[in-house]
């Protein structure tokens, strides 16, 4: 079969070629060995819990084929994938103690403990449906969520006791709330001691939600889903946290909940008391509390304020030694800090820390070019970058031992490399080899220097002209112009379809400065669309084929708002428009998210008309075809329904393909495929 044949059928088996790939690495102190999650092949969508062993011996942990149907999905664990953008089965989460012998996980809403020198899976007597199962630090015991209530079980099966619980339907124990998952990274709600006696715990009252109701058309037998989504402008969940001791008795934590009812992140480190980040709800100031574990009083450790917004960074706060870890955004510069002190320098953009112990914070950052990420370590002797070659580099840590995930433009995959105290050992990587290599170069286009990828077809004959393919995300938290191999590997397919395929990073694009975020502080249109074209001029400067007379645009999410707004305000520039799961409306997106950069519907009204393109709809004139999975319970479909609606009421000419069943992201195989597919038939029909 050809590449034009098989790339979208392969990238769709391969769920874009992360099957296989090692990932979910814990770097286990007390023992020297690592745990990570990996599928057996680049196509088996069941991931398997795997170890390797300070001698450098992998082994299989848990066969997920040996726990039966994993199909069977709790709406609580659905969620929680959804939000994780998890699209695998079989072990996709697990918990581990701190010497990393004992492992639990939840398979079809059942708890499961492995010992890890055992490697036999034992499914506990725990109530059913359960999701998060966590074994304490000792691995005596395993806390999980049933339902409204947190549950510990021992982890030989037995002692099974209920630590809180709820008569209301809409409190919840043990739970992350929508927006902590979706825009926190904030995927758990309950914290072990690290001594096992003692649970932090988040009680969620979702009372005060608005509810949405998401219905699937096409089985108009089964009854809408209920969601509680918290709008923007809308009220959020009520979140508390609560000390609860395990030998009896209950303890709330005490802060000014009324004026910080975010609860960003939390932690509980050994020798050091509970780390809580809160937030106000207007985003313009974070408080680091530092807990007492005995009345549940609070104590500001730090504040970050700012007139725009402050940010919230993985893996922080953290202890190092008897400083708190932190990385603050100050006089325009992103930096690590110690307690009050910076220890980075001004021109590396720090993005999250990975992992602390005593003397030294392991961390990740931009160092100059935001096309590419790099570790670092930082110890008394100062800052050490541990990544060299061009890249996009992550990783894990604990125990003086830190795994390396490097991608690059050279090879495939990402490469795994442990490196420790009893030296260096690889993690092979069982993903796919993908049917083509991307030929991509990366720019610097226009005053600005924005960052882009341009691909042109493999078989381009130079003084050709080529329609334009601008295939940008654009927005905030996200970058698509990064020094990945697989980054472009859907690009180059698209642009061997017959197009030159240009991909932007422009203002409100993470890595590069807090001040070039903060450029789209209540305006997430003008100056977003402003840079695509920018750039797309620039680029002719660069490459002559590049034909401006045929330009079309597609994107997903806030791409695909952008790819809407773009045919809407600028057809003299854009002449066709894929736009998959967009917000039209960001009255109708999610509190947290949408007010950090627009206020509220009340408060600022003026930003949210602007950036709205439901009025924008009698101006369409270009051809433009709206995606938008059903299902979806994060961008609600009813964005792409009201603009239709205003299309249609205005006259105007558009296509519109639901897609039943499917959420935020398309994980189905034949959708994944097929939706490549006819995303470009409906783009070479339009640019001709």
């Amino acid at each position: 079969m050809s590449d034009v044949e098989s790339f979208p059928r392969q990238s769709a088996r391969t769920r874009r070629f992360t099957l296989g790939e090692p990932r979910s690495f814990t770097a286990c102190p007390d023992s020297g060995r690592v745990l990570f999650l990996r599928a057996l092949s680049g196509t088996d969508a069941r991931t398997a819990l795997w170890v390797l062993e300070p001698s450098g011996e992998e082994r299989l942990v848990v066969d997920p084929a040996a726990l039966g149907d994993s199909d069977d999905i709790p709406p609580e664990e659905r969620a929680r994938r959804e939000r994780a953008r998890e699209t695998a089965s079989g072990v996709v989460a697990y918990s581990a103690d701190t010497a990393g012998e004992v492992v639990a996980f939840a398979v079809a809403g059942e708890v499961w403990v492995v010992e890890v020198d055992d490697g036999t899976p034992r499914r506990l007597d725990a109530a059913t449906p359960a999701f998060d199962p966590r074994p304490d630090p000792t691995g005596k015991r395993v806390a999980y969520v049933h339902g409204r209530s947190l549950r510990v079980i021992g982890a030989d099966g037995t002692g099974s006791i209920t630590v809180a619980d709820s008569d209301d339907e809409l409190v919840s124990w043990g739970r992350a709330e929508f927006v902590a998952a979706e825009e926190m990274d904030r995927l758990r709600g309950y914290w072990w001691s690290p001594d096992g006696g003692t649970l932090l715990v988040a009680q969620v009252d979702e009372s005060p939600v608005p509810v949405w109701w998401i219905a699937d058309p096409a089985h108009p037998d089964h009854p809408p889903t209920a969601v509680r989504y918290p709008a923007a402008g809308a009220a959020n969940a009520d979140v508390r946290l609560h000390l609860i001791r395990l030998d009896g008795g209950a303890t709330e934590v005490q802060w000014d909940r009324e004026a910080f009812p975010y609860v960003a992140a939390a932690s509980w480190a050994e020798g050091h008391p509970p780390l809580v980040t809160v937030q106000s709800r207007d985003q313009l100031t974070v408080r680091v509390l530092e807990v007492d574990p005995a009345d549940g009083a609070t104590s500001t450790r730090h504040e970050d304020r700012d007139d725009v917004w402050v940010e919230i960074f993985p893996g922080v706060p953290a202890w190092c030694g008897d400083r708190i870890v932190r990385i603050s955004d100050s006089d325009g510069h992103r930096r690590l800090y110690l307690g009050d002190e910076p220890v980075t320098a001004e021109d590396i953009c720090v993005r999250a820390v990975v992992g602390t112990d005593d003397d030294s914070v392991v961390f990740t950052a931009s160092d100059g070019d935001p096309t590419q990420v790099h570790v670092f370590r930082w110890d008394a002797a100062g800052v050490q970058r541990l990544t060299h070659d061009e890249g996009v580099h992550a990783a894990s840590y604990g125990g003086r031992t830190t795994v390396l995930s490097s991608a690059g433009l050279d090879h495939h995959g990402s490469r795994h490399r442990v490196v420790g105290p009893t030296g260096e050992r690889d993690v092979r990587s069982l993903s796919e080899t993908p049917s083509l290599t991307p030929e991509v170069r990366l720019l610097r286009l226009g005053e600005r220097e924005l960052s882009a990828g341009l691909v042109l077809p493999r078989d381009h004959t130079a003084g050709t002209p080529l329609p334009v393919l601008m295939d940008p995300y654009g927005g905030p938290h996200a970058q698509r112009v990064l020094a990945a191999r697989r980054i472009w590997l859907e690009p180059q397919w698209l642009a061997d379809q017959g197009f030159a395929v240009l991909v932007v990073d422009g203002r409100g694009t993470p890595g590069r400065s807090p001040g070039w975020e903060r450029e789209i502080s209540r305006d997430l249109a003008s100056k977003v669309l402003d840079d695509q074209v920018d750039a797309l001029y620039a680029a002719k400067e660069v490459e002559r084929d590049l034909d401006l007379d045929r330009v079309g645009i597609r994107g997903w999410s806030f791409g695909g708002f952008l790819a809407a707004m773009a045919v809407l305000r600028r057809p003299d520039v854009f002449h066709a428009a894929v736009s998959g799961a967009p917000v039209t409306d960001w009255s109708l997106y999610d509190t947290h998210y949408t007010e950090r950069y627009l206020g509220t519907p009340e408060s600022d009204p003026a930003a949210y008309q602007q950036c709205s393109l439901l009025d924008d709809a009698p101006a369409l004139s270009r051809p433009l075809l709206l995606i938008h999975g059903l299902a979806d319970d994060n961008v609600a479909a009813a964005n792409t329904l009201l603009l239709s609606q205003r299309l249609t009421e205005a006259g105007r000419m558009h296509t519109v393909l639901p897609l039943t069943g499917v959420t935020h992201m398309t994980p189905q195989e034949s959708v994944a495929e097929n939706l490549l597919k006819l995303q470009v038939e409906f783009l070479q029909a339009a640019l001709g």
